[in-house]
């Protein structure tokens, strides 16, 4: 049996993650930081570590111990307004501690997969493949772009996984996401603004999780980007997701991004191609409508 180190495993991936390789009977070595928000026991399949990410010694005695086959680094500081007001403290978590877990990987495991994001990219395009130049425009963005770089040097096999706009059932104690947030909005009859000139390929969560479980069976190397195929814009979701409820769409309101002040500039188009994980993975996500289908039924 192949044991599996998840960072982040509190978070809204990681939990997923967690779940789907304990289904498929893999063992599950989860670290996160505060108490454990997982509804699992400890076992001789799963173990859970209340770690802060940025402590490389407690990091690199847990690797010591349990000798991970496989590690996926999913934990980061990914809200992009917070990363851009706190960067210290986002770049010791999005770099340093990416840096010193891939030297206690290099000690104890064989296959390393990092997590990262369409926000490497500039947005000035869409449809991005893996191969295209990286070029962030926001300081999350900048920081993953560096602990990719970093991830590259690596003498361990490792694999990158990009993703785009995750949604899907949120577990204890993660974020809402656009479709919680659109849902509970018009349910309490409040009017939204919702962005039109942002385009994304939405990533249904459960989907994610697949597509790393694949990468681990297949021990694939090289970048590879996991998320949907349409190429929709937050507005477009937020119409879906009122239709599909039977909510009132007429409270959501069309804007732009220069509507709102944020910290953090966003890529106008990312989006992903997705043709590689196809071919080399088998990797093959539902449609968005799908995705509403399994998260809020019907």
């Amino acid at each position: 049996m192949k044991h599996v180190l998840i960072t982040g495993a509190n978070g809204f991936l990681g939990q997923h993650l967690v779940n789907l390789l304990l289904q498929k009977k893999y063992s599950v070595i989860a670290v996160a930081k505060g108490s454990s928000r997982l509804p699992f026991e400890a076992s001789d399949n799963f173990r859970y570590y209340d770690i802060d990410i940025t402590n490389d010694f407690l990091l690199h005695s847990v690797l010591e111990k349990e000798k991970p086959h496989t590690i996926v680094h999913a934990a980061a500081m990914t809200q992009a307004d917070e990363c851009q007001v706190n960067q210290a403290e986002c770049e010791a978590i999005n770099v340093r501690a990416t840096a010193q877990l891939l030297l206690s990987a290099e000690a104890y495991s064989r296959h390393f997969i990092y997590v990262s994001t369409d926000f490497v990219f500039d947005g000035e395009r869409g449809d991005y493949n893996e191969e295209d130049a990286m070029n962030p425009v926001n300081w999350y963005g900048f920081t993953k772009m560096q602990a990719e770089s970093i991830v590259e040097t690596s003498e361990l096999p490792f694999a990158i996984v990009r993703t785009c706009l995750v949604y899907g059932n949120t577990l204890t104690g993660t974020r809402n996401n656009i479709v919680n947030w659109v849902k509970d909005s018009l349910l309490a009859k409040k009017q939204i603004k919702v962005v039109t000139d942002q385009w994304r390929t939405p990533t249904y969560v459960e989907d994610l999780a697949k597509g790393i479980l694949l990468v681990i069976e297949k021990q694939a190397t090289g970048i590879y980007h996991i998320s949907g195929k349409e190429k929709l814009t937050p507005y477009h979701m937020a119409l879906q997701t009122a239709a599909f409820c039977r909510l009132d769409s007429s409270l959501i309101e069309k804007v732009d991004a220069a509507s709102f002040s944020q910290p953090a500039k966003r890529p106008p188009k990312t989006g992903f191609d997705i043709s590689k994980a196809i071919k080399e993975l088998g990797y093959e996500p539902m449609t968005f409508k799908e995705g509403l289908v399994k998260m809020l039924g019907g």
